[in-house]
């Protein structure tokens, strides 16, 4: 089958990728200002006791076997421990990464419930009323930072009307809902505007197609044609997009985490920069871009099955 074999052949494509990845992460993280042994014995630590620590953590040793050593780790899954929180980096990463997860797959939700249909009314109504509200509207949207909607909705919202909680997680699956659909509301404002713009813009494109005409001229029905015509070919571009702001998703849920103090995978990651904490840092930043690199993954499935050709 063609869809199997690209299945396939986008999976090999990723070992390479997978491979950079721990290249890129090891290097950055020894570019950091600063060492991890100081920052866990404070700016008046002895020179004996900073090389004491950096030998029990093996930083003494050249970079070659550091990455080796890193890189064998890796493969048996014990990422280590976390210098300043003293827990295993894998436990604080499976504890922490699901609330990211959640608040990201929310974000997601949002952003499409709010973009597709607006888009369809958008370009239904071109260039009519209906089609400049939505576009000035989420214009507005698209040019304020997300940190700056993120402490607006938190003032009034949450701070004023006390309609939301200002933070926190929550215990149960109702409750944390509640408490993420702020943060994940800031972070879906700015993502549905690119939706909606590039969607529009897609519909308007297949319905001046002429097998759109093609089919008007049989007489099917007006749904059938939206459903299986415009908007299955519309969403192809739109779902390459999906794809590739789905890692933005990610960056901006640093930020949000830290203005509506989530304690997520974002969150954990700031303050281990702060904190020169290697293993952690490590650990998320593989983890954060092997999920961003499974969902370019799953991007080309359902784009493949939405055009056949590609998969060819």
């Amino acid at each position: 089958m063609p869809l199997f074999s690209f299945i396939i052949r986008r999976i090999l494509q990723m070992i390479p990728t997978v491979i950079f990845i721990l290249i890129v992460t090891f290097v950055l993280v020894r570019l950091l200002p600063g060492d991890p042994a100081s920052a866990m014995l404070g700016d008046r630590a002895l020179d004996a006791d900073v090389e004491r620590i950096n030998r029990q953590l093996g930083l003494d040793q050249p970079l070659p076997v550091q990455f080796l050593y890193y890189v064998e780790r890796i493969v048996t899954g014990d990422l280590g421990n976390s210098i300043g929180l003293k827990v295993s980096v894998m436990s604080l990463i499976l504890h922490r990464l699901p609330v990211t997860l959640m608040l990201t797959l929310m974000s997601a939700v949002i952003a499409l419930a709010l973009s597709v249909p607006l888009a369809f009314v958008a370009a239904l109504k071109r260039e009519q009323l209906p089609d400049s509200i939505i576009r000035g509207t989420f214009q507005v949207g698209l040019s304020m930072p997300v940190f700056y909607v993120g402490i607006v909705l938190l003032t009034v919202f949450a701070a004023q009307l006390k309609l939301f909680p200002v933070g926190g997680y929550g215990d149960s699956f109702g409750d944390r809902l509640y408490h993420l659909f702020l943060p994940a509301l800031t972070l879906a404002l700015s993502f549905a505007a690119v939706l909606m713009r590039n969607l529009r813009a897609s519909i308007i494109g297949v319905m001046n197609a002429e097998y759109v005409d093609f089919a008007t001229a049989k007489g099917l029905r007006s749904r059938v044609i939206l459903i299986r015509h415009i908007l299955r070919n519309a969403l192809i571009s739109t779902v390459t997009l999906f794809g590739l702001q789905i890692g933005s998703l990610f960056g901006g849920a640093v930020i949000t985490e830290t203005v509506f103090a989530v304690p997520g995978a974002g969150r954990l990651l700031i303050d281990s920069i702060y904190g020169r904490d290697y293993p952690v840092l490590q650990g998320l930043t593989i983890a954060l871009a092997i999920l961003v690199s499974l969902t370019f993954l799953v991007t080309d499935i359902v784009q493949a099955w939405l055009d056949p050709r590609i998969a060819r």
